[in-house]
């Protein structure tokens, strides 16, 4: 594996990873599991799992990966980058001075707090 395929590995994973425990529905994937979610096959996928848990990035919980908290604040960070443009205010949430729009991660913060219930100011 090369490192740029390493790196853009680690961005979809710990990416998908933070969204799939954000959203309750998956706190330690196994690999097929996230082979499924990323249409990615185990056998590719596998070697890259372990690699970023010898790094720091996920531990094995399980059958499953879990993220840690240096894979959360990567994976946050690289959601936030990918989905900047669709978690900003939406009618009636915020306006243009909300601390939402400081940046991404403030964008995801405020999302994340955001769910399931009203975000005021």
């Amino acid at each position: 594996m090369s490192e740029l395929d390493a790196l853009r590995a680690r961005e979809e994973v710990l990416q998908a990873m933070y969204w799939l425990r954000a959203e309750g529905i998956d706190p330690a994937p196994t690999a097929e599991v996230l082979g499924r979610f990323l249409a990615v096959p185990v056998a590719t996928l596998s070697p890259y799992l372990e690699r970023f848990t010898g790094e720091g990035y996920l531990e094995r919980v399980g059958e499953g990966h879990a993220l840690t908290a240096a894979g959360e604040d990567a994976g946050k960070r690289t959601f936030a980058d990918e989905f900047a443009g669709l978690t900003g205010a939406s009618h009636g949430e915020c306006d243009e001075n909300c601390w939402c729009h400081d940046s991404p991660e403030a964008a995801a913060d405020c999302l994340h707090e955001r769910t399931g219930h009203a975000h005021s100011h």
